[in-house]
């Protein structure tokens, strides 16, 4: 490889490669990153490119009052009409990009960039979820509203109502009721929802501070920022007794009176290792996990050869629950949303 580089400066790198059987990849690959590009190499200035003095000038021209406030194609052609031409229109954008200039003149409105909600649980009543869905009314375009809070460690429904319209006022009677049922103290719960009108209104944002609770906002147009509550109403609405519609206020609320106490109390949710809401919110799930091992054990002794790897474990109590888990933080499918 040596005699490679010795001769390459006098016959270049393939003839020399060529004269001494040298395969050209092999001696590439041989050479340090930097030796096998070469040294940098400054582009040169082409000789039809304007000098300094006459982009300035072009500059100046664009910067003037006359010209300030237009576009480069309406200052080409108006010089063009007086009799003067300096370059062409790409050139002044070139001019003008090359000085940071480029930009919309007009003043728009430019949303802020949203920073995306991560949340952890590790218990009940520490991080929990909101929403509203609209429940179908007897006639078309008729909706009742279905207020519901969710916690996300245990998804069990800690508050709902169902209402005839969405307003702040309603959002703030139920959030206070859950927190007082819930028996909440100051800094001790985080509410997290979307940004709808009744979840970003100031009474709803004045109770929470009186409270001692955090809010926290979903990210404009991401579902997956508010998923516990989003699944919540998925279950609600595939339910086999849902109806198309609603014939009354009180129709609505009798379907949610038999259906929150069957998600909370009967309802074996695949994302708390088909323990029910109740049991994990309420602490009673070491006790149902301990009788499952139980029956497995004896599942077990009676044939164990129905077990090849080894003998049945029921899924383990979940310790951490997250919206948007960080990349660096281990998690599971069910923690991972």
């Amino acid at each position: 490889m040596s005699a490679v580089q010795q001769l390459a400066p006098c016959v270049g790198r393939s003839a020399a490669c060529r004269a001494l059987s040298v395969p050209r990849a092999s001696w590439y690959r041989s050479l340090p990153p930097t030796a096998s590009l070469g040294s940098p190499v400054a582009r040169p200035t082409p000789a039809r490119a304007l000098q300094p003095a006459e982009r300035q000038t072009v500059l100046d021209h664009l910067h003037s009052e006359r010209f300030r406030d237009k576009a480069p194609a309406e200052a080409y052609a108006t010089l063009l009409d007086e009799g003067t031409y300096l370059c062409s229109v790409r050139s002044m954008y070139r001019i003008l990009g090359e000085n940071g200039e480029v930009k919309e003149r007009r003043d728009q409105l430019r949303h802020p960039q949203y920073t995306k909600p991560e949340l952890l649980a590790t218990a009940p009543n520490q991080v929990w979820s909101w929403d509203i869905t609209k429940l179908l009314g007897p006639a078309k375009w008729t909706y009742f509203y279905l207020y519901v809070i969710l916690d996300i460690f245990s998804r069990y429904v800690v508050g709902w109502m169902v209402a005839e319209r969405e307003t702040a006022e309603l959002a703030k009677r139920l959030i206070a009721d859950t927190c007082d049922k819930q028996v909440v103290v100051f800094g001790q719960l985080t509410i997290h929802a979307d940004r709808g009108t009744s979840m970003t209104s100031k009474p709803v944002a004045l109770l929470m501070a009186d409270l001692g609770v955090t809010k926290t906002h979903s990210r404009p147009h991401v579902s997956d920022d508010n998923p516990y509550s989003e699944s919540q109403f998925k279950t609600l609405k595939y339910r086999p007794e849902f109806p198309d519609r609603f014939g009354s206020m009180q129709d609505a609320r009798a379907f949610c009176q038999r259906f929150f106490p069957w998600y909370n109390a009967e309802h074996h949710h695949s994302g708390i290792a088909l323990l029910t809401p109740e049991v994990l919110h309420y602490g009673q799930a070491e006790e149902v996990i301990r009788r499952r091992q139980e029956v497995l054990n004896g599942a077990y002794a009676r044939n164990p050869e129905r077990f090849v790897r080894a003998s049945p474990k029921p899924q383990p109590q979940p310790t951490a629950v997250w919206i948007n888990a960080p990349t660096s933080t281990p998690a599971t499918e069910e923690e991972r949303h």
